[in-house]
């Protein structure tokens, strides 16, 4: 059976360009048209969220909000559309929670890639407990690969496919450096027309929510993982 994809854009012509290639890619897609649909039809059978930024009803930043921070859906992959050009918006839908972020206009192939990367990261990472430790414990951290949750002083902290993967990727490869590029190319599974910022927001993430000191910044370089015993 087909992925199911939610495509949330007010914008006719982009909804069907996207529902025409996706299904073409043998996904499913339900559609909706402002941010108060998106949340109403945003359930456990989706797979993925593509989520225009500028919507009426309920913004794609409030969209994306509420989504992760509901019990039931709070690690549905997001992959946030936006028209605009500032930085900002970018930065402010990944600090939120979104997966990744394409500008509008957009290639449509770069756009199927980066939906094909994303749902393939999370296949992926769901079949990594057939093979190792489904527990992972860093000190006052714990890690549930089977679950995909992560507890923190007994506390069970929310995170996003991305984080969790980028997370999990940085304990496997134990005070190994890695660049920004090297990240994204394991991580999203692409090349990211060279902007390494989403890598940047995404380990800001999770420094906030485990701590500074668990991930490293090695100068000119990228970021390492030194692991708390």
């Amino acid at each position: 059976m087909g992925k199911r994809i939610l495509i949330v854009d007010d914008e006719k012509n982009i909804r069907e360009l996207l529902k025409f290639n996706l299904e073409n890619e043998g996904y499913k897609t339900i559609e909706a048209v402002n941010g108060k649909e998106a949340l109403e039809k945003a359930d456990q059978s989706i797979d993925l969220v593509i989520l225009d930024l500028m919507l009426p009803e309920i913004d794609g930043l409030n969209v994306c909000k509420k989504i992760r921070n509901d019990d039931q859906l709070g690690d549905l992959p997001i992959i946030m559309l936006t028209a605009k050009s500032e930085d900002i918006d970018r930065i402010i839908g990944l600090e939120l929670g979104a997966d990744d972020y394409i500008t509008k206009p957009f290639n449509m192939r770069e756009l199927v890639a980066r939906v094909k990367a994303l749902l393939r990261r999370i296949t992926m990472s769901k079949s990594y407990e057939d093979n190792e430790d489904k527990i992972i414990n860093l000190k006052d951290i714990i890690i549930n690969i089977k679950n995909h949750t992560i507890k923190k002083d007994g506390q069970e902290v929310p995170m996003t496919p991305k984080e969790f993967d980028l997370l999990v990727y940085f304990i496997r490869n134990n005070d190994q450096v890695f660049s920004r590029d090297k990240l994204l190319k394991e991580i999203w599974g692409y090349e990211f027309s060279g902007d390494t910022r989403t890598v940047d927001v995404h380990v800001r993430r999770l420094r906030k929510k485990l701590g500074e000191n668990l991930i490293k910044t090695v100068r000119g370089v990228g970021y390492k993982f030194e692991k708390v015993e």
